[in-house]
């Protein structure tokens, strides 16, 4: 493929820092480098703690324990999300309960969670859809009034604000993701925020197998046991490592996407103009990082046609998530609140063009003018 869907890059001294991780004699968790990565994140979102996992998904089981999800809990969210969002609740025995998004961002429609709240609620997850925030001041407000926890799935959120405040820095915890294809990588790898501190604790304990071993080696326990349930939740410091190099250049890895991000839509505005698809919306208070450029076409039809002409010239490009409530598990273990108004339909609409750090400016005149070429076909 000419133009890959994603393209993982080194951005400074990666390699460098996993010989030194080598060196120190610790490349399993919690070594120096994972410690390096946490302060990183503590710094950057202003929670009062971090806790690096081997993936987002890691993370959001986590959250899901310390809310202390028991069978038949209910936990509002997104259905156009990633499974993750939800399995880490259904491990638990939790019920997602999935209600509409707004067509504008592709996030969960604040105006529906209240009307999806029963006595069996015990939880929110806003979902940050290519790192533009969704309408926390009213899901805050909502959750308090409601006593629910909030667990923000800004997965791909890193470095994106909603009013000044991190992303994934507001709820009760938050979610981020390393993987390969985000901004900041480390191949697999996540993090848990932590913004309630009651909840700092507990977590440590979770994360190393429910054993209060962190408490031990910090002098605070004589000795260390199982205490609590929990799992090996923590990346190995080779991956801290390359990770922690990506955080020294986030910077520049932030300017290079949003630079990419804003040369698709100069590139594609005068199509949008004349009614052909339409192009991502940033609401007004909300600052992205260029995770992701997407398009709207009219339809699935049309989309796989722009998919397969794209192909044809060396470009990959991929539709997103398949809605969790009308796949096979999603029936079975969660339900949909209210009408699938937007979800379905949207969903079926949304095509994701390459976008990666190092993205070159020929190869994003390349695309553009290839879609050009396709719409001027119709």
């Amino acid at each position: 493929m000419k133009i890959p869907f994603n393209k993982p890059s080194l951005s400074g001294k990666e390699l460098t820092y996993i010989k030194e991780a080598v060196r120190r004699g610790h490349i399993s968790g919690n070594g120096y480098f994972t410690g390096q990565c946490q302060k990183w994140l503590e710094k950057q979102t202003g929670c009062h703690k971090a806790l690096l996992t081997h993936s987002c998904t890691a993370a959001l089981e986590m959250a899901a324990i310390l809310a202390d999800i028991k069978p038949g809990d209910e936990v509002i969210m997104p259905s156009y999300t990633f499974v993750s969002t939800a399995n880490a609740f259904v491990l638990r025995g939790g019920v997602p309960v999935f209600i509409d998004i707004r067509p504008d961002t592709m996030n969960m429609d604040e105006t529906l969670i209240e009307k999806a709240i029963t006595d069996r609620t015990k939880a929110i997850v806003p979902v940050h859809y290519a790192g533009v925030a969704c309408e926390m001041d009213v899901i805050m407000d909502t959750a308090k009034r409601y006593s629910l926890l909030v667990i923000e799935d800004a997965a791909q959120g890193i470095m994106c604000t909603y009013k000044g405040k991190q992303l994934g820095s507001i709820g009760h915890l938050g979610t981020l993701s390393f993987h390969e294809t985000k901004n900041i990588i480390a191949g697999e790898g996540g993090a848990l925020l932590i913004n309630d501190p009651q909840f700092i604790k507990r977590a440590e304990i979770i994360r190393e197998k429910g054993t209060n071993r962190n408490q031990y080696f910090r002098g605070e326990v004589d000795k260390y046991s199982w205490v609590d349930i929990g799992s090996s939740y923590l990346p190995g410091d080779l991956v801290a490592a390359f990770l922690y190099a990506q955080m020294e250049n986030a910077e520049e890895i932030y300017e290079d996407r949003l630079k990419s991000w804003q040369l698709y839509r100069d590139g594609l505005e005068k199509f949008y103009k004349k009614g052909h698809f339409d192009l991502p919306f940033i609401p007004q208070g909300c600052e992205h990082n260029g995770h992701m450029f997407y398009i709207k076409v009219n339809n699935i039809e049309e989309r796989d046609k722009l998919i397969g002409h794209l192909k044809k010239e060396d470009i990959l490009t991929v539709f997103h998530y398949v809605p969790l409530h009308s796949s096979k598990s999603g029936k079975v273990h969660g339900r949909f609140h209210g009408e699938d108004k937007y979800t379905t339909k949207e969903s079926k609409r949304l095509l994701r063009f390459p976008m990666y750090y190092g993205l070159k400016k020929k190869d994003l005149d390349y695309i553009t003018g290839k879609v050009e070429e396709f719409f001027i076909g119709i």
